[in-house]
C-alpha cells in the first residue's frame, strides 16, 4: 500500500498542476489522472502488472465517499473511452487495485507521439452516477 500511495503522491508533486483532477458526482469525490507509464518504476509497474513503454499511458481513478468521515475510498463501476483527433476510439478497460483501505481503478492506453485524446469515463456507485471528461496529449520520450 505504501508503495502505490507514495507513487501517487510523487506524481502529484512531480507533474504539472492540472495532472491530478477531481470531479464531484453526487456524494462522490472522483479523483483522476493520466500519465506516461514510464513515470512508474519497473518495480511498481511489475507489482501492478502495468506495461512500461514509451507508447503507453496509465489512467488512474479513485472514488471517495464524501458522506463518510475521512472520505474513504469506495468500490465503483467504471467504463470509458479515449478518442483521438482523427476520431478513433479506444475502449478503456479498468481494473481494480486494492491496497488496505485504498481502492484505485487503472486502465492502460497505447498512444503515438504527440497523440491527443478526449477521455470520457462513466462512474457509477450506489445510485450516484456521472461522467468525467478531460483531454490529454501524450509524448514519446
Amino acid at each position: 500500500m505504501k508503495l502505490l500511495i507514495s507513487l501517487f503522491l510523487l506524481l502529484l508533486t512531480a507533474l504539472p498542476v492540472n495532472a491530478e483532477q477531481l470531479t464531484n458526482i453526487g456524494n462522490l469525490e472522483v479523483h483522476y489522472s493520466s500519465f506516461p507509464s514510464t513515470f512508474l518504476t519497473p518495480e511498481v509497474a511489475n507489482t501492478y502488472r502495468i506495461q512500461r513503454s514509451r507508447y503507453s499511458a496509465v489512467v488512474n481513478v479513485t472514488v471517495l465517499d464524501k458522506t463518510q468521515e475521512g472520505k474513504p475510498a469506495v468500490t465503483a463501476v467504471l467504463s470509458g473511452q479515449a478518442k483521438n483527433l482523427l476520431g478513433s476510439i479506444k475502449k478503456l478497460s479498468f481494473r481494480e487495485v486494492r491496497e488496505g483501505s485504498a481502492i484505485y481503478y487503472i486502465a492502460e492506453l497505447s498512444h503515438a507521439n504527440e497523440e491527443s485524446f478526449s477521455f470520457t469515463i462513466d462512474v457509477s456507485q450506489d445510485g450516484n452516477s456521472g461522467q468525467i471528461a478531460f483531454k490529454q496529449t501524450f509524448y514519446v520520450d
